[in-house]
């Protein structure tokens, strides 16, 4: 089964934050509230430089994603 690149995820119990789970490497959850992300990958030192180029680009399109899908739901 193919995933989605980008999901979007809640949670009761954090009523007021909503996420976007990126679902391929390097997979991440990035809470739209404050920004957060919280990497579900473990990185070796020598992977940092590529992750720090790549993850901005990344981030990017996570924010795309989710502003896409809220403008779908008005």
């Amino acid at each position: 089964m193919e995933l989605p690149k980008f999901l979007i995820a809640d949670n009761s119990s954090l009523k007021e934050d909503l996420f976007i789970v990126h679902t391929e490497y390097p997979r991440f959850i990035l809470n739209v509230s404050n920004d957060e992300i919280h990497w579900l990958e473990e990185f070796e030192k020598e992977d940092q430089e590529e992750l720090e180029a790549e993850s901005e680009n990344l981030i990017e399109a996570a924010f795309a994603f989710y502003d896409k899908e809220m403008e779908s739901l008005e």
